[in-house]
């Protein structure tokens, strides 16, 4: 049943691994690693204690040092990912005994939080480290786990301070997601349902067709709809490692997405909820400047709402959520640039977005 998909970035090229059990493998996929004799394993309070244990059981059979790092944040907390937090965690790096050196291995264990806060760390403990991602979250398997995006959030906004840093390798293990709340697992099936919007259009129909498998995490379901994913996730990264093109279609949702949070507080909304609602603001953006049907931006709607998913979202000041773009990391010159759809599975880029027609769509969000 297990899948394999291959980030192809030359030198840095890896594999992405999904499928029941892949814990189980991570001291085989540490140790193949060269010069690799040491593990420590990066994780957030909130994540499972018994992934811990399997993490460092299986690191510990093939033979690793192996350490762990518990960091005090909810695994899906965005308001604990903070240069704070990744100062706590670089102290007890550095407090590790006997001292780590550079043929030390990190281990991202938990949702996006942990992974983006470990990989950061991995990026500047020692001029750089390598890592490994074992993302325990829906939303980590096929979004923040695959292209080497790491950070952490400012006051000003989200992941405006990070590094492009890629792991080693990805393993994916099926079996954490049935332990996921269910508000979790929508988190999500928002960043799944964007992939098929920008890239495939044929996965709106398997999500559309396996609804209720996929709320219910059957994990033959579960293992084909993250492979499909991150296959759609690793086409682009290989294409377009550093964003200066095609990458941006992923940020489709999010830049209205991560305004909302900002404005909200990231602890008043779930990651995929503001994409969902972001979704929904650029589809109606679309549809207000011609370029898509008003059935293509009902069908989101209804896909959105059917998981779950938010379309509408009270008290939302669309002239804040403006401002805050603004400040957004993917502006350029000062001007907004939103990933709107121009068709079944494409999206192409706008940096022409005004205040006033992004207003109107971000309003209509309201409720």
């Amino acid at each position: 049943m297990a899948r394999t998909i291959r980030v192809d970035l030359r030198e840095r090229s890896y594999d992405v691994s999904v499928g029941p059990g892949m814990l189980g493998a991570l001291g085989a996929t540490v140790a193949r690693l060269r010069n690799a004799r040491r593990a420590v394993v990066i994780s957030a309070e909130g994540v499972p204690a018994e992934y811990h244990r399997q993490a460092l059981e299986s690191l510990r059979g093939a033979k690793l040092t192996a350490d762990l790092i518990v960091f005090a944040s909810r695994p899906t907390s965005e308001a604990g990912k903070t240069l704070a937090t990744v100062a706590d965690v670089l102290d007890s790096l550095f407090a590790v005994r006997p001292a780590i050196d550079r043929d030390c291995v990190i281990v991202a264990l938990g949702g996006g939080v942990p992974g983006d806060v470990a990989g950061f760390v991995a990026a500047i403990a020692l001029r750089g480290l390598r890592f490994v991602q074992c993302p325990t979250t829906l939303l980590a398997d096929v979004d923040a786990s695959v292209g080497g995006k790491t950070g952490v959030n400012h006051p000003a906004g989200k992941n405006l301070i990070g590094a492009f840093h890629q792991p080693k390798a990805v393993l994916i293990d099926i079996d954490t997601l049935k332990t996921l709340p269910v508000e979790e697992l929508r988190n999500g099936l928002a960043e799944c349902v964007k992939h098929g919007v920008i890239r495939d259009d044929k996965l709106l129909d398997f999500i559309e067709a396996n609804a209720e498998a996929i709320l219910a995490c059957d994990s033959e379901t579960m293992t084909e709809l993250v492979a499909r994913n991150v296959a759609i996730k690793a086409a682009v990264v290989t294409a377009d490692e550093r964003e200066s093109s095609v990458r941006a279609h992923l940020n489709f949702g999010h830049t209205v997405g991560h305004a909302i949070e900002t404005f909200l507080g990231y602890d008043s909304i779930g990651h995929g909820r503001a994409v969902a609602l972001g979704m929904v603001a650029a589809c109606r953006l679309a549809v207000q400047r011609g370029l898509i049907d008003a059935s293509a931006g009902e069908r989101l709607n209804r896909l959105l709402e059917r998981l779950g998913l938010p379309t509408r979202w009270k008290a939302l000041d669309a002239d804040a959520i403006w401002q805050i773009m603004q400040h957004d990391k993917k502006a350029r010159g000062g001007r907004v640039r939103m990933i709107l759809p121009t068709g079944p599975g494409k999206v192409d880029i706008f940096a022409d977005v005004t205040q006033d027609e992004l207003c109107l769509a971000a309003g209509a969000l309201g409720g």
